[in-house]
């Protein structure tokens, strides 16, 4: 009996561990504003929707299937998505839950990034993730 309950707490932990970094099939975010090629005035109204997992504060924690976003401007999504988000001028994090958010930006073409996170600022792996390229006038 011990034997049991003992694998059904590993099982239960692994479950735990894979469900807070990893997507469920059909999870998706886009960019609804600004749309790509558009051409905009700062501050810039970024907006983000999501499909397949919910939008919910970081300090709800990890639950599986939830997070926040975070808008990345002019660099590359993170190569290792085991690990925390950064957090600068090019790294924004929303994670009161929000889903827009208002950023100034200097004049010139910019490239957009949203990297949908749990609670712990780690990103769903495979990303969730969407990018829209405008130009500020």
């Amino acid at each position: 009996m011990k034997n049991i309950s003992t694998k059904w707490l590993i099982l239960a932990a692994m479950c735990l561990v894979f469900s807070s970094s990893t997507v469920y099939a059909g999870g998706a975010v886009v960019i609804t504003e600004p749309a790509t090629g558009a051409t905009v005035s700062s501050p810039v109204k970024v907006c983000m929707a999501v499909d397949g997992v919910e939008v919910q504060p970081a300090k709800k924690g990890i639950n599986p299937g939830k997070g926040h976003h975070h808008i990345l401007i002019d660099v590359d999504l993170p190569t290792d998505l085991s690990k925390r988000i950064g957090k600068d001028a090019n790294h924004v994090h929303m994670g009161d839950g929000s889903t827009c958010k208002e950023l100034k930006m200097d004049s010139g073409k910019h490239v957009i990034r949203t990297l949908f996170a749990n609670g712990g600022h780690v990103p769903f792996n495979p990303a969730i993730t969407s990018t829209v390229i405008v130009t500020v006038k």
